[in-house]
């Protein structure tokens, strides 16, 4: 690691499905001189796709960490998948990056899952500078890309490069440079030394007018951004190079703009420039604000680390890589240092962990001789020896304790059923499942001991397909696997007010407790459900059988709904009343009388199936648009919206995610493999009633 931290950049890829990403980290990986041969995503010969299913379907499956050195700069940095079903893979590495480049694709623009990312980054509010891919493909158009960020993501782009022609060697004005518009100079990049050889020569004369009104629009943005640069044009001055740089590295750490870069990554051409801009406008752990968390022993005391070796230990645990030897944990060190063989804290657990060996990380594997004796605050490593800690749980020291934020990812929405060939794979199975639930934290199995069955749940058909393929063929299990099901939810209907009641003969006792309850709707129909005591401050309910009563109501409403045991939510459960026996209030007996009022207020106030809808995003030819539209229609979905991009149609609709099974293949069956289709959770809506009929028995 670099011992200045102002010259680290821990940074992230981020983008749609088949934008780039990996292309774009291999080229790094190449032209800054890490590796010797570009690999090729359809090759299967990337580093960072190193997952015989990865490298099988050619898609970025887990992300991965890859470290290079570009000029003066330290790069860390994560390769994250496309694809919605893995977005907690983006999740997690936003959690703990100081940056990020977006990369779109000239030809497909802005897509579903560019918005879900960019809405990632917004949320952990990562800088990002934006990188505009293939630009010699068919159809690419760096002004409607560039037009788009504003109106669908809520950017402010603002272009350091102008491309010089798009698309193939074949149109009449193919893309075959960038023109620098911080220093006015035009690149060219030697295809025959993979984009190594840049030459560099005066923007040509034909160019100049376009790039000098781009510039000019670059330059109204430095000077909103730095006043000596505004005072300069003032007088009529030349902005100097390092006044534009050092302005636009200031709106993009806070987040007012996004330096737009452009390219193509598969030929090499714009990627050290590329590469060169991650140093100059992203942030290094010195330019992010203080790490921010709370005491484990008084969470409403809250706590701050800076990025200094100097300061107390604090780390975050944000993936976990099972292995036979000792799971490896990938953690960003946030402040203080770690050393090899030393002990440290996880509050989240209150346990004690061991640091038996640090490495620096390469893909997803252990640097080859990175092992290290001790690494500092803002990087980022793999620690082998703790037991307990899981995904988003903070490592610290246990003299100076401090609780940082967890990492949240979203419910499944897909379940199936597996069981064991045979009585012997049944204790492998459990153990293959529970090292799967630690690496990913989407993943859910549970046990069906009734059908002998277990039921794992992921975050789409593909996540449960990669599963599957694991199970198989990477652990040799003999598994059947069972048709796909929709997890559904449960919620209310009304308002309702019932009266709970305990009223029974216990051996000697007569136990006796009412409990009045209402239920009521919350406005986020998704919303986990939330019980509240209402009970009046001078109640005859208190002490622990009030405590039994409301836990119960709280117990119930995690358990399920009344259908079919779906998770509840849009619900609020209020006890506001209660009543109890001469003899005082007893526990046991409150409890039933929650139990009672839990579950006759929900049949009061009418149980309602939700089934979740998924964001449809088409892209298709104009010539296929009714059939896709009509198909849309058959399987319930709504239209939203439908625009033009170019020579494409795009056609956004929201569905249920049960008629979408298998709707990639008839997409492409439809329109004889030109169109395209990406989808995303989008939230949940009542089910047609034969749907909650069928679970009602």
């Amino acid at each position: 690691m670099s011992a200045d931290i102002t010259l680290l950049r821990n940074i992230g890829i981020i983008a749609h499905i088949d934008a780039g990403k990996t292309t774009v980290t291999e080229r790094m990986l190449y032209l800054s001189g890490a590796k010797h041969r570009v690999g090729r995503v359809d090759h299967g010969t990337t580093d960072t796709d190193d997952d015989p299913e990865e490298q099988e379907r050619g898609i970025t499956i887990f992300s991965a960490c890859v470290k290079y050195t570009w000029e003066k700069y330290q790069i860390n940095l994560l390769d994250t998948p496309g694809h919605v079903d893995f977005t907690a893979e983006v999740e997690r590495c936003l959690r703990v990056l100081d940056g990020a480049v977006v990369v779109f694709s000239a030809r497909e623009g802005v897509e579903a899952q560019s918005e879900t990312v960019w809405r990632q980054a917004d949320r952990y509010s990562v800088p990002r500078i934006v990188f505009i891919n293939k630009m010699d493909r068919e159809g690419a158009d760096f002004d409607s890309v560039f037009n788009d960020i504003g109106p669908r993501l809520g950017g402010r782009p603002v272009a350091v490069e102008l491309p010089v022609g798009q698309g193939p060697t074949h149109v009449n004005n193919p893309f075959r440079g960038v023109i620098d518009l911080v220093e006015m100079r035009f690149l060219q990049f030697d295809p025959e030394t993979e984009g190594k050889q840049v030459t560099v020569t005066d923007v040509p004369d034909e160019l100049m007018d376009d790039a000098l009104l781009w510039r000019e629009q670059l330059i109204e943005t430095v000077c909103e951004i730095d006043e000596d640069a505004m005072a300069l044009v003032m007088e009529d001055q030349e902005v100097p190079v390092d006044v534009i740089r050092k302005a636009l590295r200031k709106g993009c750490i806070e987040q007012t703009i996004q330096p737009v870069l452009c390219g193509s990554a598969l030929h090499g051409i714009g990627v050290q420039p590329l590469m060169t801009a991650v140093g100059h406008y992203l942030p290094s752990p010195l330019d992010r604000p203080p790490v921010e968390g709370v005491n484990p022993k008084k969470t409403d005391q809250q706590l701050s680390r800076k990025p200094d070796p100097n300061e107390p230990f604090s780390a975050l645990v944000f993936k976990i890589l099972p292995a036979k030897t000792g799971d490896n944990y990938w953690i960003r060190i946030y402040s203080g240092q770690l050393k090899q063989n030393s002990r440290v804290y996880c509050p989240n657990r209150d346990k004690k962990e061991n640091v038996a060996q640090l490495w620096q990380i390469h893909a997803s594997k252990k640097e080859r001789d990175g092992q290290t004796e001790s690494l500092a605050a803002g990087d980022i490593c793999c620690v082998i020896g703790p037991r307990f800690a899981i995904t988003g749980d903070t490592l610290c020291d246990s003299k100076d304790q401090i609780e940082l934020p967890s990492i949240t990812f979203a419910d499944t929405v897909l379940s199936m059923a597996i069981e064991p060939e045979n009585t012997g794979d049944r204790k492998k199975l459990d153990e293959t499942l529970d090292m799967l639930r630690r690496q990913d934290p989407t993943f859910r199995a549970v046990d069906n001991e009734e059908l002998g069955q277990t039921i794992i749940s992921g975050m789409g058909e593909l996540h449960l397909e990669v599963i599957q393929h694991r199970l198989t063929r990477d652990f040799g299990l003999n598994v059947k696997f069972y048709k796909p099901r929709v997890n559904y939810r449960e919620t209310i209907g009304g308002t309702a007010d019932v009266v709970g009641v305990c009223n029974r003969q216990m051996g000697a006792t007569q136990m006796f407790a009412r409990l009045s309850v209402r239920v009521s709707p919350l406005e986020d129909s998704s919303a986990p459900a939330i019980v509240f005591d209402r009970l009046p401050a001078d109640s005859l309910l208190q002490g622990e059988p009030r405590h039994a009563a409301i836990q119960e109501l709280r117990d119930r409403a995690e358990g399920g709904g009344v259908l079919a045991g779906f998770p509840l939510s849009g619900i609020k459960l209020e006890a506001y009343d209660a009543e109890v026996s001469e003899e005082g209030a007893e526990e046991v007996a409150f409890r039933i009388a929650a139990g009672d009022a839990f579950d006759k207020a929900l049949e009061k106030a009418g149980p309602v199936l939700l089934e979740p809808i998924m964001k449809v995003e088409v892209t298709t030819p104009e010539d296929y648009m009714g059939e896709l539209v009509g198909d849309l229609q058959q399987r319930r979905a709504l239209i939203a919206a439908t625009e033009t991009r170019g020579a494409m149609t795009v056609i956004t609709a929201h569905a249920p995610l049960k008629e979408l099974f298998g709707y990639s293949s008839a997409v492409r069956s439809l329109s004889q493999g030109r169109a395209g289709s990406s989808m995303e959770p989008l939230g949940y809506q009542a089910a047609p009633e034969e749907d909650a009929h069928s679970f009602q028995f």
